[in-house]
């Protein structure tokens, strides 16, 4: 186990590694023209993240055994739609939790 100062060490040292990584893009392509495959990247890049971790939480699911999945199926379809609908990304995430947790808790 890390030590105070260790552990302290450690922090700042993670902090500012990230702060580096969200910085540089910004020096280095400061009064240039971002390139295509950045700019797509940019565009597509969170759209691509969220469809990754969909398909990886639902490969998990064990769907012959009961609750045969419906909690996640469920939620997933209820974020969808209040995504759609409200265009918030909290209230689809917080709807699809709460009711992921009563369908997990009822069945």
């Amino acid at each position: 186990m890390l030590g105070i100062p260790e552990a302290l060490t450690a922090a700042a040292a993670m902090a500012l590694t990230v702060l580096a990584c969200r910085a540089l893009p910004f020096l280095f392509f400061a009064g240039r023209k971002t390139p295509p495959a950045l700019a797509f990247l940019e565009t597509y890049m969170p759209v691509i993240a969220m469809v990754v971790l969909t398909t990886a939480s639902y490969t998990s699911l064990k769907w012959k055994s009961p609750p045969h999945g419906i909690p996640e199926v469920a939620a997933g379809l209820v974020v969808a739609l209040l995504h759609l609908w409200k265009k918030n990304a909290l209230l689809s995430i917080i709807g699809g939790t709460m009711l992921y947790m009563t369908l997990s808790a009822a069945l």
